[in-house]
């Protein structure tokens, strides 16, 4: 399918706002969500049957071309067999009429995304871990979510309704002048909108294109290095000398206490019990009501403190640069999980990376991951060859710097910008210049990489039909690797 592209001068951008339904509109809400999970759990079911078919017939001895065809997953075909079904499947037959086509529409693209994920995952197409088949969806931990995109989709002119194909007209709880002024100049036009259900409020999501003129910021001529970290939120130290630091707030650590009393009054209550089929007492619902809550304040303070952090560094520097840290296997660190977790590494990056790109005319640089900003001085640019996490202030052996050790790996960052003077400045670009990365104990390299192999009694492990080339193999190194 092909990408969807802005006209020149436009952005697409999310305008979410929080919903204010009444007892039918949830109700109707509630449903269009559970026919999106029903259709996604079809489409899941319909196609590895075929998978599961073809597998048995293997173990009887029948030749592959006369073997069960296999079902294609992209959208259309999906469509067109669940229009088929859907009349007579008893499943669907009763209720399907009751709501919009889009919010079956949305399980199955999101289906199709999922296999089309897992394909290019085993073909070793597509990065990061590896993906399994996609599964079902249970009813009690699925996230309740459906996409419009055809139909009657607005802001209203009173500025505090919106309206959506067969939902009607719901109230926001919030005003729409924001979409609403720009829609009326012409200046926007929305594509589609996502109703959610999440921290405990409905939300409707507009992705609108929306024409947005760069703007200018403060100091276009001066670049800043970020250090991110647990004690301190960041350390901030621009081309100038000068340097700031960012506290972390630790919001869930400030929770902790009324957490730990709410969920002390959940463990006294009766509730639910998956392997006895007991439902949960109205007291443990409320009572989990009331927990959730302490949890959805302190995600909704930490999001609201990493978004004004972000756009004042965008709005005053002209060249930002980050690390580009592996947060996922710093989450397995059992001793600082929570904290990292806590203080949003990944989402300070994502949040930079679109408003440089978006809303300011400036560029985010991301130095490369073994680049030792730590242990690089600042002052005549020697590198240690260890620096353990516990030494928090750093001393030259070469020059006699002595300075904190987060205000060192920001200044270092912030030297950085002067060296990528061309390309994009982003890991791996092949124009921006090659930092150097001295070998220490620090940094581990596998010579072969593990494969995990899926097993033969899932559905998963049967052969796609467009895998019967060779599996990817590992990738060629371009120099010899240094063991140690």
């Amino acid at each position: 399918m092909k990408k969807f592209q802005p006209l020149s001068g436009f952005v697409v951008q999310a305008f979410r706002f929080a919903l204010d339904p009444n007892t039918s509109q949830e109700r109707a809400l509630r449903s269009h969500c559970g026919a999106a999970r029903a259709a996604y759990n079809w489409a899941v079911g319909w196609v590895t049957a075929s998978w599961w078919q073809r597998k048995a017939e293997e173990t009887y001895g029948v030749a592959e071309a006369e073997q069960t065809q296999w079902r294609p997953w992209s959208l259309p075909s999906l469509r067109k067999a669940f229009n088929a079904a859907k009349h007579t499947d008893p499943r669907f037959a009763g209720w399907w009429e009751e709501n919009s086509k889009e919010a079956y529409s949305t399980g199955l693209a999101n289906a199709s995304a999922a296999f089309d994920n897992y394909a290019k995952s085993k073909n070793g197409k597509r990065k990061g871990a590896r993906l399994g088949p996609p599964r079902f969806k249970p009813k009690r931990k699925a996230r309740m979510s459906c996409r419009f995109t055809t139909g009657t989709i607005r802001v209203d002119a009173d500025g505090r309704h919106v309206t959506l194909p067969r939902l009607g007209t719901l109230r926001t709880h919030e005003p729409t002048a924001g979409l609403l002024t720009r829609v009326q100049a012409g200046t926007a036009r929305i594509l589609s909108a996502t109703v959610r259900h999440e921290r405990g409020r409905w939300f409707a999501s507009f992705q609108v294109e929306v024409k947005r003129d760069l703007e200018r910021v403060t100091r276009s001529d001066t670049a800043v290095g970020i250090d991110l970290g647990v004690k301190t939120l960041a350390v901030m130290a621009d081309s100038t000398g000068e340097i700031r630091t960012v506290p972390d707030p630790r919001h869930y650590d400030q929770a902790l206490k009324q957490l730990r009393r709410a969920s002390r009054t959940v463990s006294r209550r009766q509730g639910p019990d998956r392997r006895t089929g007991r439902k949960p007492s109205k007291r443990w619902e409320k009572a989990n009501a009331t927990r959730n809550k302490v949890h959805h304040r302190a995600a909704n303070l930490r999001a609201d403190a990493l978004h004004k952090l972000t756009t004042a560094v965008t709005a005053e520097y002209g060249t930002v640069v980050v690390e580009d840290l592996n947060v996922l296997g710093m989450l397995k660190n059992r001793r600082l999980a929570r904290r990292i977790a806590d203080a949003g590494f990944g989402e300070i990056r994502r949040q930079l990376d679109y408003k440089t790109r978006q809303c300011h005319a400036t560029r985010m640089i991301v130095a490369d991951r073994w680049y030792p900003s730590s242990k690089t001085c600042s002052g005549c640019g020697a590198v240690k060859a260890k620096l353990p996490l516990h030494i928090r202030t750093y001393e030259c052996d070469a020059c006699g710097l002595v300075c904190d050790r987060d205000d060192n790996a920001a200044l270092n960052l912030a030297a950085l910008a002067a060296a990528c003077t061309t390309g994009t400045g982003v890991a791996g670009d092949q124009d921006t210049p090659v930092v150097s990365k001295p070998r220490g104990a620090d940094r581990k390299t596998r010579a072969t990489r593990t494969r995990r192999k899926t097993s033969a009694g899932r559905a998963g492990g049967a052969t796609l039909p467009h895998q019967r080339q060779t599996e990817t193999r590992d990738r060629p190194q371009a120099e010899a690797l240094t063991l140690w």
